[in-house]
């Protein structure tokens, strides 16, 4: 075997392999994405619409709405910023951020009294932003996992370059995190009219299951697929 075909077969195993990982992942950020909006009545992940709902809540004079709106933002914004620290601190990475999601959807899960259901939105929220860590790219071309917008507008914009003449086709990876996000937003939005609040369970389950089935990953693949954390001098170096 020549080691250029060999390099072919380690790079399409990586992909294969990586998406793979989003799809799953996808599909968990779909189920919890829909069973959060049917428990709760507002968005756990599309913060686009969080920050339009904020603005038309403010302008109608509810101000506690708003409140709870922008307040969703900054949890999202502190989820996604977890799961990057989780992340770099881990051997595992896509195992623990995985498992750390499970967890705080477990937790979610066990606030039902009246009292809580904020505290139980803000849990299913800061899940939500913190699972985008658990895979930043795949191959070198960007994914986001929760922020299907983001997928669809590159992948609207590979077609647009397919049609000019670009013949590359990396970018039909983009239909990967929606497609899994509709598929589990489907599952998600089933097992809520099925089980009720007990659905975050479920969904908490299968982010343990996905967690397990992610240590079988070897260590240097899953390091492939987050961002290196650049130090401030080699940043310097590279301004130099």
């Amino acid at each position: 075997m020549t080691r250029a075909r060999r390099r072919r077969i380690i790079r399409t195993r990586r992909t294969v392999i990586g998406v793979a990982l989003v799809g799953a992942i996808s599909f968990l950020a779909g189920m919890t994405d829909a069973t959060g909006l049917l428990l709760t009545g507002d968005f756990v992940s599309f913060m686009t619409g969080n920050t339009t709902r904020a603005a038309l809540a403010l302008s109608d004079g509810n101000l506690d709405h708003a409140a709870v709106l922008i307040s969703a933002i900054l949890v999202f914004v502190l989820g996604n910023a977890a799961g990057i620290v989780i992340a770099h601190v881990s051997q595992r990475r896509i195992f623990v951020v995985l498992g750390c999601v499970g967890l705080d959807l477990a937790l979610a899960s066990m606030l039902t009294m009246q009292n809580l259901l904020l505290a139980r939105f803000y849990l299913i929220v800061f899940a939500m932003g913190m699972v985008n860590a658990a895979v930043e790219h795949i191959e070198g071309l960007p994914i986001g996992l929760t922020y299907v917008t983001g997928a669809l507008s590159r992948f609207g914009r590979g077609i647009g370059r397919w049609i000019i003449g670009d013949r590359r086709v990396e970018w039909t990876i983009q239909i990967v995190p929606w497609g899994g996000m509709v598929l589990g937003a489907i599952a998600g939005a089933v097992l809520t009219r099925l089980a009720g609040a007990h659905a975050l369970w479920l969904v908490s389950l299968f982010a343990m299951v996905l967690a397990l089935a992610a240590m079988l990953i070897p260590r240097p693949l899953q390091r492939r697929f987050n961002q290196k954390v650049a130090s401030n001098q080699s940043a310097i170096v590279r301004a130099k």
